[in-house]
């Protein structure tokens, strides 16, 4: 029989708590277990006592038996200096999807276009600024004598 030291959620609609049981794997998350041996309430500040409380002995009993822990209680005994849990490596899920590069090389695309039209702003009325003075000028002074 494979057993497993796992999280049953009870409480209510939005405001969970949760025993910490030793259960068959093949039972309901919330179904019959073997023994409660903690409680875990995640409303609590991540500081308070009470938070997440374990009855130690028993625990070490059953990892003896060959229970294993999934990865959220893993996380507790790792706290509570029961259980050695590796920390899991993903290197991929920091990294943008597909989609995302799409997005940004467009918005780089955009932005160089951008930039590349004011420069080209830039140095083409300033080049021909000074003609299109000239004749405002003449055109305004002859509507003056006129």
């Amino acid at each position: 029989m494979a057993v497993k030291i796992r999280l049953a959620r009870g409480g209510a609609k939005k405001r969970p708590y949760y025993r910490i049981v030793v259960a068959d794997a093949r039972a309901p998350r919330d179904g019959r277990y073997i023994e409660k041996v903690g409680t875990h309430n995640p409303l609590l500040p991540k500081d308070h006592a009470d938070r997440v409380n374990l009855v130690e002995d028993r625990i070490k009993f059953w990892l003896e038996q060959g229970a294993l822990p999934t990865d959220r209680v893993a996380r507790f005994l790792d706290a509570a200096g029961l259980f050695k849990r590796e920390a899991s490596n993903n290197p991929n899920k920091g990294k943008p999807g597909a989609k995302a590069l799409e997005r940004a090389e467009e918005k780089a695309a955009k932005i160089t276009a951008a930039a590349e039209a004011a420069e080209a702003a830039k140095a083409a009325p300033a080049e021909e600024a000074p003609v299109e003075e000239a004749p405002v000028e003449e055109a305004s002074a002859e509507e003056t004598s006129a």
